[in-house]
């Protein structure tokens, strides 16, 4: 049948950035689909939490993904404890959020810390690599695998602006703005996605992308009608409706299918 070929038992996989929204989702669309989820994240305690909620087939795991060392520690870890790696998903991420506390509004380009952005660029491109370059390196020479980088919606289109402005009387100089880092970094996951996809085609292993839209997470009133307004379904995501598309990319349910960039936004 064909939904067989969503099952993943028996699977081992490890989703980085899992004590987070999504990163909760991705580890239970897995686990539906029968895998063993090691959820990795830098805060242990909500790795922790989102495994006493989800059930035993789930391990949280210490992971800063910015190390290579952590990384190594992580896959000795997981071979020691399941034998194989199959499943990694490229999910941590820092997702900076606007406001309006300070007059000299830092995220415009013109104010943008530099430090912030080696920070960010660190957690969400460079740490994907290096979780791509540990875990897939292993996965090459082991039968193979699969990849999935979570990029965005602003991997494929720029950010309207316009629906972070606040109506509060500010100048445009110091009015908010979605910060440029986020938009480099799920740009450059689509970059690392299709490089990878070739270079190990021939080990078995496929890398794509999932790039989901906006999911409803308590923002403010305006905040949400103005993004609506923008999308033709009139709505955001609710935060379970990824994992469906989770289990598809990472199963034999996508087999022929690498280097994609798969836009679920409405």
């Amino acid at each position: 049948m064909a939904v067989d070929k969503f099952n993943l038992n028996k699977k081992v996989s490890i989703v980085t950035g899992g004590g987070g929204l999504l990163g909760a989702q991705h580890t239970e669309a897995l686990i539906l689909s029968g895998a063993h989820v090691y959820v990795a994240d830098i805060d242990y305690d909500s790795a922790n939490q989102v495994c006493l909620n989800l059930g035993t087939k789930a391990t949280p795991l210490l992971l800063d993904v910015t190390s290579e060392k952590s990384i190594t520690d992580a896959l000795e870890k997981i071979l020691q404890e399941k034998g194989r790696l199959d499943i990694l998903i490229n999910n941590a991420a820092i997702d900076p959020k606007v406001n309006n506390n300070s007059i000299i509004e830092t995220s415009r380009v013109e104010n943008f810390n530099i430090d912030d952005w080696h920070f960010q660029l660190n957690v969400g491109l460079l740490g994907s690599f290096l979780c791509s370059k540990v875990f897939g390196s292993w996965m090459s020479t082991n039968n193979g695998g699969v990849i999935l980088n979570i990029a965005s919606d602003l991997s494929v289109f720029s950010p309207d602006q316009r629906i972070y402005k606040k109506n509060n009387g500010l100048p445009e100089e110091e009015q908010t703005v979605k910060p440029v880092t986020y938009s480099v970094i799920k740009h450059g996951l689509i970059g690392l996605t299709k490089y990878l996809s070739t270079y190990w085609t021939e080990k078995n292993i496929r890398v794509n992308a999932l790039s989901p839209g906006g999911v409803y997470t308590n923002q403010t009133d305006e905040f949400v009608e103005k993004l609506t307004n923008l999308i033709p379904m009139a709505r955001m995501a609710h935060a379970d409706e990824y994992q469906s598309a989770v289990q598809f990319l990472c199963s034999d349910a996508s087999s022929y299918m690498t280097g994609q960039n798969i836009v679920i936004d409405g």
